[in-house]
């Protein structure tokens, strides 16, 4: 994260993409907040209190230690700016050329993409239909799985349609890959066995990776649905900027 800020901050040709980072970031960082401290303690354990500062967040059904806040701010950070240097160096020539015309050319941003709405639905239900009769703990709802959903389909059903064709997906592609890489390693070798956090089963799936410490599939696809909808939001914010429209207008036509 450090690295590519320097040279994203500095760069001097993306005063367009900083401003639209930022936004993108008061946007996407609550997503994190809410989920610890919505749904953190009924998702995940922190059994290792030797591994934190001793800093605690008060939350719904207990504290959450602060750097878990700490995690989601500086995620989103890596993720933004991973897709950012991909799309504007790495495979650049992927980019589309001209957000001002792109954005004159849609009608409205807001647009109900039903794709999204029933591959949501057909996840959900093979989640739970694995959760209650194929999975070794039926006990409880893979309600961690939910969320992940919720916080990738819902973005992906309002803005997919008008983003789809303006997403540079070798980016993002590429910034999936680096991600799911890194989490593997910090959680399968790192995080998991040290106790620096844990997942309670009864809200997973049930779908456990034995070659990794046990990690719920849960812990691999917050990766997907983090990147997918960051991306997302950060092409709608782009999108609407380079419009000049009120907000309003941008969204609704």
């Amino acid at each position: 994260m450090a690295v590519l800020a320097v040279w994203f901050l500095r760069h001097p040709q993306l005063p367009a993409q900083r401003k639209a980072f930022w936004t993108s970031l008061a946007l996407l960082v609550p997503l994190g907040f809410a989920l610890d401290l919505l749904f953190g303690n009924a998702f995940f354990t922190f059994p290792n209190h030797y591994a934190v500062l001793g800093i605690e967040i008060p939350a719904v059904n207990g504290d959450i230690p602060i750097e878990e806040f700490i995690f989601y701010i500086t995620g989103f950070f890596v993720v933004l700016l991973l897709y950012i240097w991909c799309g504007e160096y790495w495979v650049g020539l992927y980019n589309h050329p001209d957000y001002k015309d792109a954005a004159n050319n849609i009608p409205k941003l807001l647009s109900f993409h039903r794709g999204s709405v029933i591959v949501g639905l057909v996840l959900l239900i093979l989640a739970v239909v694995y959760k209650k009769f194929l999975s070794a703990d039926p006990e409880g709802f893979p309600w961690y799985f939910t969320y992940l959903l919720v916080g990738s389909v819902v973005p992906s059903v309002g803005f997919f349609a008008s983003t789809r064709d303006i997403i540079n997906w070798r980016a993002f592609s590429l910034t999936f890959f680096f991600l799911l890489l890194v989490s593997l390693i910090w959680e399968a070798t790192l995080a998991a066995p040290y106790g620096w956090w844990s997942y309670k089963a009864d809200a997973m799936m049930g779908l456990f990776i034995g070659g990794w410490f046990g990690l719920p599939l849960e812990a691999v696809l917050v990766w997907l649905t983090v990147t997918i909808t960051t991306v997302v939001i950060f092409e709608v914010v782009k999108l609407w900027q380079a419009s000049g429209k009120s907000l309003w207008k941008a969204m609704t036509g």
